[in-house]
């Protein structure tokens, strides 16, 4: 069997991480007095929320994770998980993978075809609700591997050839300078694929 190599996508994954934290942890500014007010700026120090600062982070590859290989088998180890100290599931890309240009038979959970459905693979999105649910009920918290700089060929957001970056010939294109060819690179200085992407996030 064929299969994607992960230390390919080492950026992207760093990428995403920050992404899927920024996403899911709330980070709250300390107040300005109104004489300081005018003085506030993007630099003012946050303050990491009292649960995520000493988690413990535990990635999961659902694909990979249980014999299941699905949703269910990852909340049927939240005990397990919870007794290793696990105090935040960080779980790689949920999504569809795309079917043009796959990468091996199974293809790479980061090229996205929809970012608001779950990867039938893994289940269903109640399936999800239910892994989320207990493991709030344990304590512990969940965060998404976000994949916020390139989608499958497949995906939606196609119809919109303006919010991809586009070679000499104005046809879609891989990121530049990767071999990723199972996925397209989006174009960020066009507004209405940025508001779409935090759309898609606060569907989350």
């Amino acid at each position: 069997m064929k299969t994607f190599s992960l230390s390919k996508r080492a950026r992207l994954v760093a990428i995403a991480t920050a992404l899927a934290l920024s996403l899911t942890l709330t980070f709250v500014t300390a107040q300005k007095d109104s004489s300081n007010s005018a003085q506030a700026s993007a630099s003012d120090p946050q303050d990491t929320p009292s649960w995520a600062g000493p988690a413990t982070i535990y990635e999961v590859n659902v694909r990979q994770f249980s014999d299941s290989h699905d949703f269910k088998g990852v909340t049927s180890q939240l005990n397990r998980l919870k007794s290793l100290g696990v105090g935040i599931l960080w779980l790689m890309p949920i999504h569809p993978i795309g079917l043009p240009e796959r990468k091996g038979t199974l293809g790479s959970p980061y090229s996205v075809a929809d970012y608001k459905a779950v990867n039938p693979e893994f289940g269903t999105d109640a399936d999800l609700r239910e892994l989320i649910a207990g493991a709030h009920e344990r304590g512990m918290h969940v965060i998404m591997d976000w994949v916020p700089n390139h989608t499958a060929w497949d995906n939606p957001w196609t119809a919109h050839k303006d919010w991809y970056l586009l070679d000499g010939s104005g046809n879609f294109q891989p990121p530049l300078g990767t071999d990723w060819s199972d996925v397209i690179q989006l174009n960020y200085d066009n507004a209405d694929m940025r508001l779409a992407m935090i759309d898609a996030m606060k569907y989350w």
